[in-house]
C-alpha cells in the first residue's frame, strides 16, 4: 500500500470518528424526564444539516474574498421588525437562515442546552437557546443577535490574523482554487509544493524505517539460522560420538571408486595416509572406520590424560593433555577441519583424506578390487590397506553374566571408556581392575593418583600372576613395581581371579578364588586384546593360527594391491621370525611402510619396533625387540651413589637353557638370594632408579628394556640388529651411560 493510500484511509477514519463523536455528544445528554421538545427531533436534525450547510457556504465565501475589507465583518442594524431584524442579522453574520416557528420550538429555560455550534473563524460559541432567540423573545433594534453569542470585539482583525496564519488554502480535487477565484492558484501551487515535500519526506522516512526494519529482521534471522545450524551440528556430533549416527548419513553419499582405500581408523591407518600424501601430493584417500571419531592415539588414555586437569564437561571435546616433558597436545592427530567430507572427496582438486565414520566392511574382493560394506554398498579401489587393529578381551565368566552384571562391567580402549571411568572416579566410586599388563597396571596407577587428588574411592587390582608386569619385567623388578604401586594407593591382589559376580542394588559382589570378597561399583577388564580378522573368511585371507592376525609377506602384502598394517598384521621378522606386535610404534612404522608401498616403493619391513610404559611420572621404561620375562635376562642398574655398576644375575629356566653373566663389580654382601633364585633385595627401592635389562636367546641379545632411561632406543635397536654374542654385558651396559 502506498503512502497516499494510507493517508486517505486515515483521513476517512478521522471523519467517521468525528461524526460518531458528535452523535455521542447529542445522545449522551442526561435526561431525567422526557424533554418538551422530544417530539421535535426531526427538527433538530434539520437544524444540524442546515447549520452545517450554511457554515460551509460561509467558509467558501470567506476564502473567495480573502481581502480584509469584507462585508461580513460589519454588522449593521436595520429597521426591520424585531423578528426579521434578528434573523437577517444572524443570516448576514453567520450565513445560517432561521427556521419557521411551526417547525421548531425553543426549549424552556429550565432545560439543558440542546446544541452548541462552534464557528472556527469567529471563535463564537452559541447555545440553541441563543440561536433561536428570534422565536422566543423580541430583539431590540440596537443590538444584533451576535451580541447574545458573544463574538470577538473585532472580527475583521481576527479574520486577518487567521488568514495570515493559513496562507496556503486547500485546493479542490481537480487542482483549482476553492471558490473559483484567480488568486487561489498560487495557494494551490503552494499547497502542492508542501504536499510534494511532505510526500518526499514521508517516502524517505519510509525507506529509512523499512531499511532499518529489514536489517533488524534479517539480522535476527541470520543469527537464529546460525544458532540453529550450530545446534544441529553439535547434536549431530553428539549422536555421532554416541554411536547413533554415521558420517555421512548414508553410504550412498560415499564415492563409488577411490584411488586409495583404508579399512580402519586408528594409528596405522592415519600413518599410512601421511605416507601416501607425502609421495602423492594430490592423493584422494577414503578411510572407513567403525568408530564414531576421527583418528586418535590410544596411549595417553591410560597415562597422561589422567594427570592433566580437564574441564568438567562430559564428554571432553578436545582431549588435550600434557606430556611428561611439559608440552601440550591433543589426543587427535588432526582437527576436524583437516579432513575432507566424503561427499566432496571426488571433487577435491588437491586431494585429501575423508573419514566415513560408523561404517563397517563386510568383505574385500582382492581380484576385482571391490570393498563391500555391511549394508551391501560397494566401493572400488586401486590400492587398499587393512588396518583394523584389535579388540579388547573380556573374561568368559563376565561376558556371559546377566545384563544386570554387565552394566557394571567394561573394557578400556576408547575415549568413551575414559569418559565413563573418569565420571565414576569423580563420584568416588570403588573400581576394580582385572589384569596386570600394560593397560591394567598403567590404569591402576593413574586411577590411584586421580582418586588421591580428588579424595575419591578405592582402587583394586586383581590378577593371577605374582606381581605387576610379570610377563615383561624380570621377577625381582616386577615385585618391586608392585610394592611401588601399593605405595601410591593401589590395593594389589595378586594370585587371584574372579570366581563369581553377583549384583545387588548398587554394587557388584565379587567372589575371588582365594576366598576374598570385594564390593565394587565397576569392574574394568584389561586382559589383552585379539586382532580384528573377521574379514579373513569372506575375503579368503590367511590368518596365523598361533599368533593371530592377517598373514603378510615382507612388504606387508596379503594380496596384490592389498596390504595389512598395525596390530592386525602378522609379519615375518628376519631376526626373530614371524611376529605380531601390539604397540604404538609398530602401528606407526608399519602403517608408514604400507603407505609407501601403496605408492610403489616396495620396501621390506625390517623395523624393530619399540614400546614404552609409564607408571606415573616417576617410573617409565622403554623396550625394543623380544621383551619376554620367560627369557634369560641380565640387568645392570646404577647404584644411588653412582660409584659402581650393579649387575643382577638371574638364572631362570627356559627352552634354551640358562646363561650366567659375569659380574665383576658385584659384591655378595649387597645381594640376598631369595627362594625363587632372584639375587636381589626388592626392598632396596633406590637400587632400581636407572638401569638396562638384556633379554637373551641363544646367548644373543634379542630384546632390551631401558628402565628410566630415555632417548637411547636407537642404540638398543643397533645392538639387536648386530645379532651377535657378547662375553661381558657389563661393557655393553656402559654404552647406555646409565650414570649420566
Amino acid at each position: 500500500m502506498s503512502i497516499w493510500g494510507v493517508r486517505c484511509l486515515a483521513q476517512k477514519f478521522i471523519r467517521q470518528a468525528y461524526i460518531l463523536a458528535n452523535r455521542r455528544i447529542l445522545a449522551s445528554v442526561p435526561q431525567r424526564s422526557p424533554p418538551a421538545y422530544a417530539i421535535l427531533r426531526p427538527a433538530h436534525s434539520s437544524l444540524y444539516q442546515m447549520v452545517k450547510k450554511r457554515t460551509l457556504e460561509a467558509r467558501t465565501k470567506l476564502q473567495a474574498n480573502k481581502y480584509p475589507n469584507h462585508q461580513a465583518c460589519v454588522v449593521k442594524p436595520s429597521a426591520t421588525p424585531p423578528n426579521q431584524e434578528g434573523e437577517e442579522a444572524f443570516v448576514e453574520a453567520t450565513g445560517v437562515s432561521s427556521f419557521a416557528n411551526s417547525q421548531f420550538q425553543a426549549p424552556s429555560a429550565q432545560s439543558e442546552p440542546l446544541l452548541k455550534v462552534g464557528f472556527a473563524e469567529s471563535k463564537t460559541v452559541c447555545s440553541a437557546k441563543d440561536v433561536l432567540k428570534s422565536d422566543s423573545a423580541k430583539f431590540s433594534t440596537s443590538q444584533p443577535v451576535l451580541d447574545s453569542c458573544k463574538p470577538p470585539t473585532n472580527a475583521c482583525e481576527e479574520f486577518e490574523r487567521k488568514r495570515k496564519e493559513t496562507k496556503c488554502q486547500p485546493c479542490n480535487e481537480d487542482g483549482t482554487a476553492p471558490g473559483g477565484s484567480g488568486g487561489g492558484d498560487e495557494d494551490c501551487e503552494c499547497r502542492m509544493r508542501d504536499f510534494r515535500l511532505k510526500c518526499l519526506l514521508g517516502a524517505l522516512a519510509a525507506l529509512l524505517s523499512g531499511g532499518l526494519l529489514t536489517w533488524f529482521l534479517t539480522r535476527g534471522t541470520d543469527d537464529s539460522e546460525a544458532r540453529k545450524a550450530q545446534e544441529e551440528e553439535e547434536e549431530r556430533k553428539r549422536r555421532l560420538i554416541a554411536g547413533l549416527a554415521t558420517s555421512p548419513p548414508t553410504s550412498e553419499d560415499l564415492p563409488k571408486h577411490v584411488p586409495y582405500l583404508i579399512v580402519g581408523g586408528g594409528t596405522a591407518a592415519f600413518s599410512a595416509f601421511r605416507a601416501i600424501k607425502s609421495n602423492d601430493a594430490t592423493a584422494k584417500v577414503l578411510m572407513i572406520s567403525n568408530e564414531f571419531r576421527k583418528p586418535y592415539m590410544r596411549p595417553p588414555l591410560s597415562k597422561e590424560l589422567w594427570y592433566t586437569p580437564n574441564p568438567n564437561e562430559d564428554p571432553i571435546k578436545d582431549y588435550r593433555f600434557k606430556q611428561w616433558t611439559g608440552s601440550e597436545r591433543s589426543l587427535f592427530f588432526e582437527p576436524d577441519e583437516f579432513f575432507v567430507d566424503p561427499e566432496n572427496l571426488e571433487d577435491s582438486e588437491n586431494g585429501g583424506i575423508a573419514v566415513a565414520q560408523g561404517f563397517a566392511v563386510k568383505k574385500i574382493d582382492a581380484q576385482k578390487r571391490i570393498v563391500t560394506l555391511n549394508d551391501g554398498y560397494e566401493i572400488g579401489y586401486d590400492e587398499c590397506l587393512i588396518a583394523t587393529g584389535c579388540a579388547p578381551k573380556n573374561l568368559t565368566m563376565l561376558r556371559d553374566a546377566p545384563p544386570s552384571v554387565l552394566e557394571k562391567v567394561m573394557v578400556y580402549r576408547t575415549p568413551d571408556d575414559f569418559d565413563r571411568l573418569r565420571r565414576l572416579a569423580a563420584e568416588k566410586r570403588s573400581i576394580t581392575i582385572v589384569g596386570n599388563g600394560f593397560i591394567g597396571s598403567e590404569l591402576a596407577c593413574s586411577l590411584a593418583h586421580y582418586s588421591r587428588e580428588n579424595n575419591g574411592g578405592k582402587v583394586y587390582q586383581v590378577f593371577q600372576e605374582n606381581a605387576n608386569m610379570s610377563k615383561v619385567l624380570p621377577n625381582y623388578l616386577s615385585r618391586w613395581t608392585t610394592a611401588k604401586m601399593e605405595a601410591q594407593g593401589v590395593c594389589v591382589i595378586p594370585n587371584a581371579s574372579i570366581r563369581s559376580a553377583v549384583r545387588d542394588e548398587a554394587n557388584l559382589k565379587l567372589e575371588l578364588n582365594n576366598g576374598m570378597t570385594l564390593m565394587s561399583d565397576v569392574v574394568v577388564v584389561c586382559v589383552g586384546c585379539t586382532p580384528n580378522t573377521e574379514l579373513a573368511g569372506p575375503s579368503r585371507l590367511e590368518v596365523d593360527r598361533s599368533l593371530g592376525g592377517f598373514v603378510v609377506n615382507a612388504e606387508l602384502e596379503a594380496r596384490r594391491n592389498l596390504y595389512v598394517a598395525g596390530d592386525a598384521s602378522c609379519f615375518f621378522d628376519p631376526l626373530l621370525g614371524r611376529r605380531r606386535v601390539e604397540h604404538h610404534d609398530h602401528s606407526v612404522v608399519s602403517g608408514r611402510l604400507a603407505g609407501e608401498n601403496m605408492t610403489g616403493a616396495k620396501k621390506p619391513y625390517q623395523h624393530q619396533s619399540m614400546f614404552w610404559s609409564d607408571l606415573g611420572p616417576e617410573i617409565g621404561y622403554e623396550g625394543i625387540g623380544l621383551v619376554d620375562s620367560s627369557l634369560p635376562t641380565v640387568g645392570v642398574f646404577a647404584l644411588p651413589s653412582d660409584t659402581a655398576n650393579r649387575v643382577d644375575q638371574l638364572s631362570e629356566s627356559s627352552g634354551d637353557g640358562s646363561i650366567s653373566a659375569s659380574s665383576s663389580d658385584t659384591t655378595k654382601s649387597d645381594a640376598v638370594v631369595s627362594q625363587d633364585g632372584v639375587t636381589c633385595d626388592p626392598d632396596e627401592a633406590n637400587n632400581y632408579g636407572k638401569g638396562v635389562i638384556f633379554y637373551l636367546k641363544n646367548d644373543k641379545i634379542v630384546g632390551i628394556l631401558l628402565w628410566n632411561l630415555f632417548n637411547r632406543i636407537g642404540l638398543a635397536r643397533t645392538i639387536i640388529n648386530q645379532n651377535k654374542k657378547y662375553d661381558d654385558l657389563n661393557e655393553v651396559a656402559k654404552l647406555f651411560e646409565i650414570h649420566a
